[in-house]
């Protein structure tokens, strides 16, 4: 397993430079493409027209987006090196708690029942932790808590608000309950695991 993990990290470590050069040359396509695009190059010059014959079409989805949003469309190549980057990003972090979970797993394995216990309780501890951030924040975007996206973590994290709520009141608008809940199941965490060690 873990020479899978060492050729896991490598990939990342691959992809991750993969995306920096993706980006570095989509932002000198975007450069190139607004200056074309707002005439600081000449119409006719080649490179000009390569790029109205060859880029423009592929960045044909990105402009109908942001004029639909109400943008320019001579700002399309920079959104699109946006969205890449962004992405990237995200998609990074993503692999790399992956390769954290796949090596907490590989360890906890080798460590036999106690270690499975102990990285079960974990995740339990953390999936609640980030149901209580997903509520807090979609309350703070005005979701609907019947949303698809956010509904798993009201129906994880009622069961333990409720019962606060009813001891805890409110300062002013704001419900600390979610507050106290967190830092409670981050202290409930470690006391049970340590009573596993």
């Amino acid at each position: 397993m873990s020479s899978f993990l060492i050729a896991f990290a490598t990939a990342i470590d691959i992809f991750g430079r993969a995306l920096f050069f993706a980006a570095a040359f989509l932002a000198l396509v975007a450069l190139v493409d607004w200056l074309v695009r707002t005439r600081r190059i000449s119409p006719f010059n080649p490179i000009a027209r390569f790029f109205r014959r060859a880029i423009d079409p592929l960045l044909v989805p990105m402009e109908r987006r942001v004029v639909r949003a109400g943008g320019m469309p001579q700002s399309a190549p920079w959104w699109m090196l946006v969205a890449l980057v962004v992405g990237g990003l995200v998609l990074m972090a993503v692999l790399r708690f992956l390769l954290g979970q796949l090596a907490e797993i590989d360890i906890t394995a080798r460590a036999g029942p106690r270690g499975i216990a102990f990285l079960l309780i974990h995740w339990t501890f953390a999936l609640l932790q980030l149901a209580l951030i997903v509520r807090v924040v979609s309350s703070w975007l005005r979701v609907s808590p019947y949303s698809p996206w956010v509904r798993w973590s009201f129906t994880l994290t009622e069961p333990i608000l409720r019962p606060l709520r009813g001891v805890i009141p409110p300062l002013g608008m704001i419900d600390i309950t979610p507050i106290i809940a967190y830092l409670a199941l981050g202290l409930l965490e470690r006391l049970i695991l340590s009573a596993i060690r």
